[in-house]
């Protein structure tokens, strides 16, 4: 029995672009902070572009301690989002009109986030990546690293534990 021939990268690429996109515009927030993702694969970068209406300290100037909160709890919710979804993307189970329409598509809940703030964030681009240390069924567990000019640099960290989405039971 002959292998089904795999999809053209293209279509893969494309998929996968087009369900983070929905995922991301799917959340007001996201969209009022102007926080972005960079995809390669299946790792994520956020970016938090930068805007005046960010700045919490005009004399430093520096970014606000909740704006820069925000963008590191958006990057674990979207990381880990993408991370529990990634499969049924890669095997086009998930549709990206559907992430934007099905409301059966969930975000983690919070559970608690500690930010360490370890220097002031400049007026410029802010970058962020989550690792998720745990996902189960029931509770996953996030480090977040925030930095801008220099990857070895942070300006702020995170760690956030979180309730994840149960799947809709079948009723029949």
């Amino acid at each position: 029995m002959a292998r089904s021939r795999p999809e053209p990268m293209q279509v893969v690429k494309h998929r996968r672009d087009a369900a983070l996109r929905a995922l991301v515009d799917g959340v007001p927030y996201i969209r009022f902070l102007n926080i972005s993702f960079d995809r390669r694969g299946d790792e994520l970068t956020g970016v938090l572009n930068f805007d005046e209406k960010l700045i919490g300290n005009p004399f430093l100037p520096a970014l606000h301690g909740g704006v820069t909160a925000a963008f590191l709890e958006v990057t674990a919710v979207i990381t880990l989002s993408w991370e529990h979804m990634f499969s049924d993307i890669e095997s086009g189970e998930i549709d990206a009109e559907a992430i934007v329409t099905d409301e059966s598509i969930r975000f983690p809940k919070t559970i608690d986030f500690t930010v360490d703030y370890l220097r002031s964030g400049l007026p410029r681009d802010a970058y962020a990546r989550a690792f998720v240390n745990r996902a189960g069924r029931r509770y996953a567990s996030v480090r977040v690293e925030a930095w801008q000019d220099n990857h070895a640099k942070l300006f702020a960290q995170a760690t956030g534990h979180f309730l994840m989405p149960q799947q809709p039971r079948d009723k029949g």
